[in-house]
């Protein structure tokens, strides 16, 4: 099985972690950690979009991949706002933003020679 899973791109790889850290990143702090009410918030819920993308990452699914990338971008948008809070709410919007800065610049490597080669193929074929 670990074979198997080294075998795997190393940026899905990655990719995959950092929307997995970043799922249990999102639920944790608004459920026990810094939650905006006590007891939790709905702001749970943030991290759901999150499950939808991971198995298709996992299996390198270019469109997921693609949907994926931008859907990550509202996280880090959301890190850098709440960025300007203080205590561990700072500390866990940092993590945030590391965490969907790798996965976003993962998932364009991961996409990079897959796009390039679609590209050739259009240029072939138009000829």
């Amino acid at each position: 099985m670990i074979k198997k899973i080294l075998e795997k791109n190393p940026y899905q790889l990655i990719a995959t972690a950092a929307f997995i850290d970043l799922f249990i990143l999102c639920v944790s702090w608004e459920w026990f950690i810094s939650p905006l009410h006590p007891g939790g918030s709905w702001l749970i819920l943030k991290g759901v979009p999150l499950l939808f993308a991971i198995p298709g990452i996992w299996k390198g699914r270019v469109y997921t991949m693609q949907w994926a990338s931008m859907l990550i971008l509202l996280y880090v948008t959301e890190g850098l706002v709440r960025i300007l809070e203080t205590g561990a709410n700072f500390w866990l919007a940092v993590l945030e933003v590391i965490l969907s800065t790798v996965g976003f610049v993962c998932l364009l490597m991961y996409l990079k020679p897959i796009k390039k080669e679609a590209k050739a193929l259009k240029k072939l074929s138009t000829k």
